[in-house]
């Protein structure tokens, strides 16, 4: 399989390249602080003897496993920890195209890029269906997408880059149209502390065998490079993710699920608390500005993206790097999404200068 360098390291590279002051709202790194909890953990980690330097178990700390269960109010057998949430999203992928029930992927468009590549990795073909305008799920669309050859359908809510928050009884009908063509279902909750409308509810409450959540703690704790995520699966797929797990990695890195858990048990409420009001903050500001330049866009409900859209100035990659040179803002083509928003452009809030982005678009596109 070719090496592609995502889209996302090469507007990264072209930004830090470019002559004048660029503003990254490239990737989604959130700027704010991890937990204090977290830190302290890993200064006391260092003091640990000898055998805490060693493999952990290979589908997580106990403790951690525990702790993430006692959240997700499932049993810990089903939790495995993985190296991110894109590994648990990898784990879950492959256990839904080796049950033998088909090799078709549905996914949403606009599409977290990493989806599709994975699908084709593991000899899969992607089925991409728009979703709605406001980003919500068209469940006809995906009635109709669906065939005795599906084998998985991966959802993201609350979703990047759309923002859209995915109402349960839509997913719940996903569900359904998955059990009649023999199909598991991914939900990648990773931006579920990033709720900005207090209306979103986990797929795991529907309690249903056909239900792969995933999820990791690289957003909600602002700890990109911890690489500590987790997926929560059936009883009867679980087995088959831990050993893929086992084989592929050993085991994830101890420290960093150390740390996590005595995060998890000591930060208080408040903490995310205070980045969703950070983010509603950015959001107003962003969109007032999106205004002043006669954008179109699409409002998140969660997660940290704005997708919008410039008349006479589509989403491709040329006017990404036209925006870094002429407008010293670097965001995402819409292109690399897919295909339903390739007009549009996606900005990542987590930056502290988000607001002088703002104006930065409104002052190029208002002229």
């Amino acid at each position: 399989m070719e090496y592609e360098e995502p889209k996302f390291f090469h507007v990264m590279q072209y930004a830090a390249a470019a002559d004048g002051d660029v503003i990254d709202m490239v990737s989604g790194n959130p700027d704010w602080e991890p937990p204090a909890a977290l830190r302290e953990a890993l200064r006391d980690y260092a003091d640990l003897p000898p055998d805490d330097f060693q493999y952990p178990p290979s589908e997580g700390l106990p403790e951690l496993r525990e702790a993430i269960a006692e959240r997700r109010n499932v049993d810990a057998d089903r939790v495995v920890v993985t190296n991110g949430t894109g590994e648990a999203n990898y784990l879950a992928m492959a256990r839904a195209f080796e049950r033998g029930a088909g090799d078709e992927a549905v996914l949403t468009d606009p599409v977290y890029p990493y989806y599709p590549g994975k699908v084709d990795m593991l000899g899969g073909e992607a089925t991409l269906v728009p979703t709605e305008r406001d980003g919500g799920l068209d469940l006809a669309a995906m009635r109709e997408a669906a065939s005795d050859d599906t084998a998985l359908i991966a959802l993201n809510t609350p979703n990047n880059p759309t923002g859209a928050i995915y109402d349960l009884d839509a997913v719940r009908e996903v569900v359904e149209i998955a059990h009649a063509v023999d199909a598991l279902v991914m939900v990648d909750e990773v931006y579920d502390h990033f709720d900005l409308t207090g209306e979103f509810e986990s797929a795991l409450t529907l309690d249903s065998d056909r239900v792969i959540v995933t999820s990791g703690f690289s957003k909600s704790m602002a700890i990109t490079g911890f690489r500590v995520g987790y997926g929560v699966f059936p009883e009867a797929h679980v087995g088959e993710a831990k050993t893929r797990h086992m084989l592929v990695n050993v085991a994830g890195a101890r420290p960093s699920q150390y740390a996590v858990h005595h995060a998890l048990a000591e930060t208080p409420p408040g903490y995310y608390a205070e980045a969703r009001e950070l983010l509603a903050d950015r959001v107003d500001a962003f969109t007032d500005a999106l205004d002043a330049a006669g954008a179109e866009y699409s409002r998140p409900e969660g997660a940290f993206y704005v997708l919008a859209r410039f008349e006479g100035f589509p989403g491709t990659m040329a006017n990404v790097k036209r925006l870094v040179d002429e407008a010293g803002v670097a965001g995402m083509p819409g292109e690399a999404f897919g295909s339903a928003r390739d007009e549009w452009i996606r900005f990542a809030l987590v930056t502290p200068r988000a607001v002088e982005a703002a104006e930065r678009l409104a002052d190029y596109f208002g002229d």
